[in-house]
């Protein structure tokens, strides 16, 4: 921790009153208001974000910073829904062009996955009848009928406000059947932007922020762990993002349930917003960075390296973020087709610990839950050490 540098920004005489009086409350860990989180949007300078940030994550983890070994699936890219930011979903119309896989192929996907070491299954698609709470029901446990220790990561508040609904069951009843049948822990995707003046512009006709956060919360009652986003960069205002860090940070208050925070770069190939700008790389690192600083009772903030590129993913380790997700092998394209930096997204081990090395930060494998399983500090890769399924590139000198 950098206690110097943030003493130089209090005492930085070119900043405002305001600004200063943040970096204060930053050093002394107190919690900024929602006032002072939008002057932080509006006024703050990447440099000064970027210290305050660092400061709050090398408190929180020193130079740690994590990863685990994951592989997503999406069981269908076909959607009732018609979000205009969407590139990944394709309409019932449109049905030729998408996928519905069945249980047996998803069974099929998961086997393709034995005997490589991998942790977790990141399960999420599009939103249709036929899965249903008895669709998912029953995949859970195939999955870890097959494969018990795998953690099964899946569906967003989103896919269980249809199928419960349809299901005519209570969010507390939905919840508690996906919880027996083997859920081990939700992802954080459908949060978009939780004010209704942009929600319902962009998202119209799915589960309300009320009803995001409730299934979140129920979940959290039940002793699960789940994790949050927000979709930003498009036609959202900087007080649209403040208010969604608030209710977020105000679940968490209330849970304790909430593991990471992701905030998602909003890209435009392909979808009913092209005509919006994507955000720049300083307001990627920016909007990370006061992420840290607003939610002081999130342990960490990750950025998911295929949507910004792995450059991008390195800097945002200077601007608060302590994880950078998995190895994903993305099975389905779902991040190629919302015109991500990286196409076809997978990392060997070896690539994402050279990743972290190279800017000289501590490589830890996790589990879902944020257990540390390797400390890849000190770690030689021998030449022969492969790992199935993804491509090795050569060690890089953390030194260099």
């Amino acid at each position: 921790m950098d206690f110097h540098a943030v003493d130089t920004l209090i005492q930085d005489p070119t900043l405002s009153a305001p600004l200063r009086q943040i970096a204060e409350k930053v050093k002394a860990g107190e919690r900024i208001t929602e006032e002072e989180g939008l002057r932080l949007f509006e006024e703050g300078e990447l440099g000064y974000l970027g210290t305050l940030a660092n400061f709050m994550r090398e408190k929180r983890h020193g130079d740690r910073t994590y990863f685990n070994r994951n592989f997503h699936i999406e069981p269908t890219n076909i959607c009732l829904y018609t979000c205009t930011f969407c590139s990944y979903s394709r309409l019932i119309k449109q049905r030729q062009e998408g996928w519905e896989y069945t249980m047996e192929e998803i069974m099929d996907i998961v086997r393709k996955y034995d005997g490589q070491p991998v942790t977790e299954v990141h399960i999420v698609g599009g939103v249709l009848p036929q899965y249903d709470v008895a669709f998912y029901s029953e995949l859970f446990r195939q999955i870890k009928a097959h494969r018990p220790e795998l953690h099964v990561k899946a569906l967003t508040p989103v896919e269980y406000h249809y199928i419960f609904k349809k299901d005519k069951i209570s969010y507390e009843e939905g919840m508690r059947l996906m919880k027996e049948a083997g859920l081990d822990s939700m992802p954080g995707g459908g949060a978009e932007i939780f004010h209704p003046e942009i929600r319902d512009q962009i998202a119209g006709g799915k589960c309300s922020a009320e009803q995001w956060l409730r299934i979140h919360e129920i979940w959290h009652e039940l002793g699960g762990r789940s994790n949050a986003t927000m979709l930003y960069g498009h036609i959202e205002r900087f007080e649209h993002r403040v208010h969604h860090l608030e209710e977020l940070r105000k679940l968490q208050d209330k849970t304790g349930g909430f593991q990471t925070f992701i905030p998602l770069k909003f890209r435009n190939k392909d979808n009913q917003m092209s005509h919006v700008p994507e955000s720049t790389a300083v307001e990627d690192l920016r909007n990370y960075a006061i992420s840290r600083i607003y939610l002081d009772n999130f342990d960490h903030i990750k950025a998911y390296w295929p949507m910004i590129g792995r450059t991008l993913a390195q800097m945002s380790l200077s601007f608060g973020v302590d994880d950078i997700d998995g190895t994903i092998d993305d099975t389905t394209k779902i991040y190629t087709m919302a015109g991500s930096e990286e196409q076809n997204p997978a990392l060997s081990t070896r690539d994402l610990v050279n990743l972290i090395r190279a800017v000289n930060r501590q490589p830890i494998e996790r589990d879902t839950l944020y257990n540390p399983l390797t400390d890849y500090t000190d770690y030689v890769f021998e030449e022969d050490e492969t790992f199935k399924g993804y491509v090795e590139l050569p060690v890089v000198n953390p030194n260099a």
